[in-house]
């Protein structure tokens, strides 16, 4: 695990730690006072917000990790957050909506680099609908939003490995969920 380079003295006792050598795997763990940490992967939410179209709903990134690239709206879920929650939340802050129905499509590992530290994240994607699609705007760490159809969007203008893995997944089942 990559995220225990970052650590150089023990968070419980202070004691210094030896630098982890590959394949850094596991939990970190202090000889001196026992102290073990596990670093479980981050849960992170995404809509694939389907318009009566077709066209889904992607976000242009104002910020770093995939600064310009597309993406679809959403974010980490929050402690004691489930993550139908933590979508609704991340849609309205981000776009402006609100959702109206949610269907669960995929799951996929992901990679996170912020502030020069690797996290794991678990991203859990889900289709939606929303009553007013038109009022959609940029607004938290959203430089623009456009409407594309999911057939023809260029895999690599795509910030996340995990956001191209549920477009495959969702080019593979679209005919099956139709926007209300």
């Amino acid at each position: 695990m990559e995220i225990l380079r970052h650590f150089a003295y023990c968070p419980r006792c202070g004691a210094s730690v030896a630098p982890a050598e590959p394949p850094l795997a596991g939990p970190f763990r202090c000889a001196a006072c026992g102290f073990t940490l596990f670093f479980n992967a981050a849960g992170a939410v995404a809509a694939l917000i389907v318009r009566s179209d077709g066209h889904v709903l992607f976000i242009r990134r104002a910020k770093d990790p995939g600064k310009g690239k597309l993406g679809l709206p959403g974010g980490f879920v929050d402690p004691g957050e489930d993550a139908e929650t933590a979508l609704a939340r991340e849609v309205r802050e981000e776009v402006g909506l609100e959702l109206t129905a949610l269907h669960y499509l995929s799951s996929h590992p992901n990679k996170y680099l912020y502030a020069g530290v690797t996290y794991t994240t678990l991203d859990l994607f889900y289709l939606a609908s929303v009553i007013r699609p038109d009022g959609v705007r940029a607004l938290d760490s959203v430089d623009s939003v456009v409407w594309l159809d999911p057939e023809t969007v260029d895999r690599n203008e795509i910030a996340f490995d995990s956001m191209r893995a549920a477009l495959d997944v969702y080019r593979g089942v679209s005919t099956g969920f139709n926007a209300q």
